[in-house]
């Protein structure tokens, strides 16, 4: 894939993680220096799953996410419309099956193949600002999710401080896709992610679209000075 124009062709950016399954979590661990493992953290407690509720994980990849849900005996989907990220979760929970064995779904988040109502919660990490309508995403997500029911989104968001943003966006544009030449066969899929990141909405405007959706109780907290927010809200009763 060339460098990102940003305009999201749903069939090329599912081919680029196709492409990257093999090493996505591995290069996710070593671009972020470990940092998404906390962040995961923080999101399992926002989304507090409880036994016998289901969980809806969107753009979950390998599942590695989906799978941390599902240690509360939680009923949990692993829905993705990369194959080739699906196909490696799958591969990695069938080689542990002493541990929580969600379902993996191809689904994209436009047309997500669930009925009205069925969910507990639903979350995305990292895959809204991927997807070529996030407006229309966010409604179907309501639409999944039972009324009173919630939703967590993780997502790249903006730094206040402009030294740290200038510093974070410098990284992005020229040590992230370097690094990532090195450990990866796709740097130009790192530099589509890069600019994806510096082109994402901030805080408050992720929320002002939350709210246009129809969900209530929009919050949201920084993760690393706002290198990544997490908002959280509530499918009205």
């Amino acid at each position: 894939m060339a460098r990102a124009d940003l305009d999201k062709r749903p069939g090329d950016v599912a081919a680029m993680f196709d492409e990257l399954a093999g090493r996505y979590d591995l290069l996710n661990d070593l671009l972020s220096a470990g940092q998404v493992r906390w962040w995961r953290r923080v999101v399992a407690g926002a989304v507090g799953a409880q036994a016998g509720e289901r969980v809806l994980d969107l753009a979950a990849g390998t599942g590695t996410s989906t799978v941390a849900f599902g240690t509360s005996g939680a009923d949990c989907v692993a829905c993705d419309f990369s194959l080739g990220m699906l196909r490696a979760g799958l591969r990695r929970v069938r080689a542990a099956p002493g541990r929580p064995q969600p379902a993996f779904v191809a689904g994209d988040a436009l047309r997500l193949p669930f009925a009205d109502g069925v969910f507990d919660a639903v979350t995305i990490s990292f895959g809204l600002r991927n997807v070529v309508d996030p407006a229309r995403a966010l409604a179907e997500m309501l639409r999944v999710t039972r009324p009173g029911g919630r939703l967590v989104i993780c997502e790249f968001s903006r730094l206040s401080a402009r030294p740290l943003r200038v510093a974070y966006e410098r990284y992005l544009a020229r040590a992230l896709p370097a690094i990532a030449r090195r450990a990866a066969r796709n740097a130009a899929a790192y530099e589509y992610l890069a600019e994806s990141i510096v082109d994402w909405p901030g805080q408050p405007e992720l929320a002002r679209m939350l709210q246009a959706a129809g969900w209530s109780a929009v919050k949201w907290r920084n993760l690393t000075f706002g290198i990544v927010a997490v908002h959280v809200a509530r499918r009205p009763s």
